[in-house]
């Protein structure tokens, strides 16, 4: 008995002793890292430095702090390469439920800029950091991954560079909408005086909206090459029977050929009239009105597109329905009409910088014929009627600024010259008005 009582005893004083010494170690920890962030905080880099690397050793899991000031401390302090990826290492090792999509994100952007690992270990990287959450992965490492599904899969599997294109660009715009009604309730008022708080949103806003807007068009740019009719519509005649009743394949799928200009196409037509079977909605009535128009029922279609347009309440997509109609009035050649729909999207939405590019482009398509401008002058005075379309949009529409660059440039580029205006007998910087169709009146260039 005694013997037993003794043992119990000595386990006793055993667990006591590892109790204490892990007390004692939590404790040296919690020091050594209040020393560590105090210093930090401080910019006392050298003194955080020798603290940070005990905690780094012995004290992985204390605080996510660790790794976050500790990349600092890594990166631009010492400018370690090896130890910065140790700390991205062991911080997804510790702390794999923290941001982890935005950490896969900055891990890959690290390793690449320092050449570190191979393209397909980062690719890898960013593939997990995409599986996670696309919307926290910084712009260039989206452009990075699709660019890297593309070339993996564009002749083997372009199916899958689609999906991920729209899964990609469905994340995409659900922050873009997100953006721009929180712009739209913030700018709605122009003789509103904005605080420092309401200026800075209004800026992170933009700059969020800017950013997002370049991932989406170069995401456009890849995909361009290969999403043509030829290739789509083999593609989904395939995949059709399989997909018949799959309301998302069929939305994307109408959608991507839509935007192609493959509206002509049968398989167009197909697709169409499953997606509004299988998912009656705005959106799948917009698509099929189309259709109606194209058979020559262009009341029944005039009045699908009105019921589309009424079933939809929110004004931000309401927009898109009407823009998406003076698309179609476009590829009809209702120019007018076009213009007229665009400017109803713009009144639901004033922020819609794609409306303007679109009335942009009708007036530039106008250039050439006879309708619109007999002689050089007056046909070049039309690329100022685009270019103010363009201007709008770029000041209306962070989201759009490198597309509506674009388009800037080019119409600049062919307003008439100093020679030419000269010619026609017109002071720079004098009123005109475009005959025609279009009927809005510039300013001649002065230089």
């Amino acid at each position: 008995m005694k013997r037993i009582t003794f043992l119990l005893a000595a386990m006793l004083l055993l667990i006591s002793a590892k109790t204490n010494a892990q007390d004692d170690a939590k404790r040296e920890c919690t020091i050594k890292y209040n020393l560590f962030k105090g210093d930090f905080q401080s910019k006392k880099y050298d003194e955080a430095y020798a603290n940070w690397i005990v905690l780094m050793d012995d004290c992985k899991d204390l605080s996510i702090n660790i790794y976050k000031y500790g990349a600092v401390l890594a990166e631009k302090v010492r400018k370690d390469p090896v130890l910065s990826k140790r700390v991205y290492e062991q911080r997804l090792q510790y702390y794999p439920d923290q941001n982890p999509a935005k950490v896969h994100s900055d891990y890959a952007t690290y390793l690449a800029n320092n050449k570190l690992a191979s393209d397909e270990v980062i690719f890898s990287i960013l593939e997990k950091g995409y599986s996670i959450d696309p919307t926290k992965m910084g712009v260039k490492n989206l452009y990075k991954y699709f660019q890297g599904v593309t070339d993996r899969n564009k002749d083997t599997n372009p199916q899958k560079v689609f999906d991920t294109y729209d899964d990609v660009l469905e994340s995409v715009s659900e922050k873009l909408e997100g953006y721009a009604a929180k712009l739209r309730t913030l700018t709605a008022d122009s003789t509103k005086v904005h605080d420092k708080r309401e200026k800075s949103l209004i800026r992170a806003y933009t700059i969020n909206s800017k950013a997002l807007g370049t991932v989406e068009s170069g995401l456009d740019n890849i995909i361009s090459e290969i999403a043509t009719c030829e290739r789509l519509v083999p593609l989904y005649q395939r995949d059709f029977e399989a997909n018949k009743t799959n309301a998302v394949w069929l939305r994307r799928a109408v959608s991507r050929m839509f935007k192609k200009g493959c509206q002509e196409e049968v398989m167009y037509e197909t697709l169409a009239k499953a997606y509004a079977e299988a998912a009656p909605s705005p959106d799948s009535k917009s698509f099929y009105a189309g259709i109606l128009e194209k058979n020559g029922d262009v009341s029944g279609a005039a009045a699908m597109r009105q019921e589309a347009f009424d079933l939809e309440t929110d004004p931000l997509k309401k927009a898109k329905y009407k823009l998406k109609f003076a698309y179609a009035a476009k590829a009809r050649g209702q120019k007018s009409r076009a213009r007229s729909l665009a400017r109803e999207a713009l009144k639901l939405n004033p922020n819609f910088g794609k409306a303007y590019l679109l009335i942009g482009s009708l007036y530039q398509s106008s250039v050439k014929g006879s309708a619109c401008g007999k002689g050089e002058f007056e046909k070049r005075m039309i690329y100022a009627a685009a270019l103010r379309q363009a201007q709008k949009a770029a000041a209306v529409d962070p989201s759009i600024s490198a597309a509506a660059g674009r388009y800037i440039r080019s119409y600049r580029a062919n307003l008439p010259n100093q020679k030419v205006i000269f010619t026609a007998g017109v002071d720079p910087g004098s009123s005109y008005t475009i005959k025609c169709w279009i009927g809005e009146t510039v300013k001649v260039p002065s230089n």
